[in-house]
């Protein structure tokens, strides 16, 4: 400590000796001794004095802290004793540190206790009187929360990229600042399309209903966090159910938004709804369809019988009954459909024949309704391996509904086309539509929209595509019209 003062002192008398007029004052001695005590003695840094020759000639405090030594023992000791690894790396800085005026560098040093420090330090050559002053900070816990905040990064990042739901970061501006791959396949859209656009504007062009978004919001505003479901179109006309949640402040003013595609999961329950629905239809109409024929039989009989001997001022009358006994017949077999699926055999058939054949059927009925036909093939339509008197039922149910819900007359558009070995059928009114919580229920036992329907033959025909491996989707709006759109395999899928 007295040979670092003594340096320190010497320098002063240098200042005096180079401007006479400046005598030496004893207070002056003292202010650059206590300038000493403040930068050297109680500086938080280490700082150590040394020379090639003689090694370490003085540390402060603050170096014996970090060096895990007393003054004593780091004295006539070299700074490369502590240096832990002898790299390449190490060599080099080490070389710098003798022969360049001054460096700044960090390694890892090893204390004699046998801890080892990541120490940051500036070396400073001949900086007193050829002593030189090397200058350490322990950035080691630094360096651990860098390395733990990389990791970190780096397990958010792996996370983020391959998780299969949907992930969307965006600022408190609604600007999308990231997504993921998983994101990237929900949206239709590539990551550069998407990053910077206004999260609110992509939902708004995939026409989710803007008050879905404002509640959302509301929610994440009032409690930090929100969920919901909502319903997306594509530009295919493709509409994806998604389940979301947002998380507010993830990170410093940005929240994550997660998207998970639910649209098979709904159907599927939906499916398995319907599918108890008929069973317990199918046991319904196994209980009492056979002990209402029974009796029906009876019933027909006798009304001609009666119908025979009966003066012609009641053949109205007999025609009534005639009609809806008859109606409830058909009725009774279509609860026999449902309480014991048929033996079908699949045939290859011309499927644009069984249409024709159909519309043919039905045309003296659309005549009296004022409707009008129009049959549209977009391609050469191959034939499908299909049970030809089912799908006539099929295709007589929705068109006979059509016909019967165009109060005013108007056209049927019927169109049909091939395309990735599926046939794709549209039929599409000029009625009223159907709102879009009805719209659901569609194909369930006994709901309908006609005032005398029981329901039972939207449920028959869904039964119908169901067992040839194929699908009934409606879309409808109000004031427009309703559209059944049918997708059938080409050829026969066991």
């Amino acid at each position: 400590m007295k040979e670092c003062q003594q340096n320190h002192m010497e320098l002063q008398s240098v200042a005096v000796k180079k401007d006479a007029r400046w005598p030496i004052r004893e207070d002056k001695v003292q202010k650059q001794g206590e300038l000493y005590r403040d930068l050297f003695v109680e500086a938080l840094d280490g700082i150590i004095f040394w020379s090639s020759e003689k090694g370490i000639v003085e540390a402060n405090q603050s170096a014996c802290k970090i060096f895990e030594s007393s003054e004593e023992e780091l004295k006539n000791k070299k700074i490369e004793d502590f240096i832990y690894s002898k790299s390449s790396k190490s060599i080099k800085v080490l070389n710098e540190m003798y022969n360049k005026d001054s460096i700044r560098d960090e390694l890892v040093f090893l204390m004699p206790n046998g801890q080892k420090k990541i120490l940051e330090f500036t070396t400073k050559l001949h900086s007193v009187n050829d002593h030189h002053m090397t200058i350490f900070r322990n950035v080691t816990e630094r360096y651990e929360m860098e390395q733990e905040l990389r990791e970190r990064e780096r397990k958010f990042r792996s996370i983020f990229e391959e998780t299969l739901e949907g992930l969307l970061l965006w600022n408190n501006e609604f600007k999308i600042v990231d997504v993921n791959p998983a994101g990237e396949k929900l949206f239709r859209g590539r990551k550069e399309d998407l990053v910077g656009h206004s999260l609110l504007d992509i939902l708004a062009n995939k026409k989710v209903d803007s008050k879905e978004i404002e509640e959302h919001l509301k929610q994440l505003r009032l409690h930090g966090h929100a969920t919901g479901i909502l319903t997306m179109t594509l530009e295919s006309g493709v509409r994806l159910n998604m389940e979301y949640s947002t998380k507010q402040n993830v990170f410093s003013n940005l929240n994550l938004s997660t998207f998970r595609d639910i649209t098979d999961k709904l159907q599927i329950e939906e499916h398995l709804r319907k599918s108890d629905t008929l069973s317990v239809v199918g046991q319904l109409a196994a209980g009492i369809a056979h002990e209402i024929r029974n009796p029906m039989t009876a019933l027909k009989g006798f009304i001609q019988l009666l119908e025979d001997t009966m003066t012609d001022d009641h053949s109205m009358y007999f025609g009534v009954i005639k009609t809806e006994l008859n109606r409830i017949d058909s009725i009774i077999n279509e609860f026999l459909v449902l309480a014991k699926p048929q033996a079908t055999k699949f045939l290859e058939k011309d499927i644009v024949q069984i249409m024709r054949e159909t519309i043919e059927l039905l045309r003296p009925q659309a005549v009296l309704h004022n409707v009008q036909f129009k049959l549209e093939l977009k391609n050469d339509i191959p034939s499908i391996y299909c049970e030809p008197n089912q799908l006539k039922k099929v295709f007589i149910n929705i068109i006979k509904n059509a016909i019967e819900v165009m109060s005013n007359g108007g056209f049927i558009n019927i169109s049909m086309k091939e395309e990735s070995d599926y046939i794709y059928v549209s039929i599409q009114d000029e009625g009223e539509g159907i709102d879009a919580e009805l719209l659901q229920k569609l194909g369930e036992p006994f709901y309908t929209t006609k005032e005398k329907g029981t329901g039972l033959g939207l449920m028959v025909s869904y039964r119908i595509i169901d067992e040839h491996k194929g699908k009934i989707e409606v879309e409808s709006e109000e004031g427009k019209g309703t559209t059944f759109h049918i997708k059938l395999p080409i050829k026969s899928i066991s």
